[in-house]
């Protein structure tokens, strides 16, 4: 079955109102003429009212960075998925390696966000992917299952299917190196095997795995011509237009 290419650019802790109403302004124009491609951007907090405004109408969908998994109370600095959703947010991203190394996001954390962000009404852009550590002792392939065995806990079929799963290898992102596309493929086709062992056959079929890990305009052709490789999460080349554009284009 065809997918839908879906690429998302995740500006992280870059772009504060004024900036990121800019570059969604620079980006309208050209992205809502390629229809065939899904595209998402997900700004910082502060900067999700200004740039779903900019957006409205274009097709062009707003990601959360992270959520918390409640809808209110006695959390301080937390940001709800209800929240997110008001704010303008279609998407969220949940289990980023960032979220999980520097802020100890742990497997269970990341499966309640996911419950979280589809109690909110946003579709969990759910990350995965192992350490260099890992990879080089064998293991990336199991790192990966189960991330994606706790995450998807307690999900029905068709809350799997509608996610979007990020295989970003943790030693890929920010570094400038990138999985090969036959290394990336591999690990890509060896998510959906797993999906398909664990859930109704339309799911693999449906659900859609982005590759991200220093996605740029010059590798993203040959990452997204790969079978079971379904689109981008984008970090660094996200945070300008032209190059964030030419990676979507790569996808149409």
């Amino acid at each position: 079955m065809n997918r839908r290419t879906f690429v998302a650019g995740n500006w992280k802790l870059h772009k504060g109102p004024t900036e990121a109403v800019e570059l969604a302004k620079a980006l309208k124009g050209d992205l809502m003429d390629l229809t065939s491609v899904d595209v998402a951007v997900a700004p910082p907090f502060i900067s999700i009212p200004g740039v779903a405004n900019a957006l409205r109408h274009t097709g062009i969908h707003v990601a959360g960075q992270d959520l918390h998994p409640a809808q209110n109370g006695a959390f301080t600095s937390a940001v709800a998925g209800e929240m997110l959703k008001d704010a303008g947010c279609s998407y969220v991203i949940v289990g980023h390696s960032e979220r999980r190394s520097i802020f100890q996001d742990t497997d269970e954390l990341v499966n309640a966000k996911v419950h979280a962000a589809f109690r909110s009404g946003l579709l969990p852009i759910l990350c995965i992917g192992e350490t260099l550590e890992e990879r080089d002792a064998g293991r990336a392939l199991d790192v990966v299952r189960t991330q994606l065995q706790l995450g998807l806990e307690g999900l029905e079929a068709d809350q799997v299917a509608a996610t979007t799963l990020a295989y970003e290898p943790v030693w890929a992102i920010g570094t400038g190196r990138t999985a090969t596309p036959d290394q990336a493929q591999q690990m890509h086709a060896g998510i959906r095997e797993w999906i398909a062992g664990q859930y109704p056959a339309f799911v693999a079929k449906q659900i859609r795995i982005q590759y991200g890990g220093s996605v740029k305009p010059g590798n993203a052709a040959e990452l997204l011509a790969q079978p079971d490789i379904d689109g981008a999460l984008v970090g660094g080349a996200a945070l300008q237009s032209d190059s964030f554009l030419a990676i979507v284009r790569a996808g149409a």
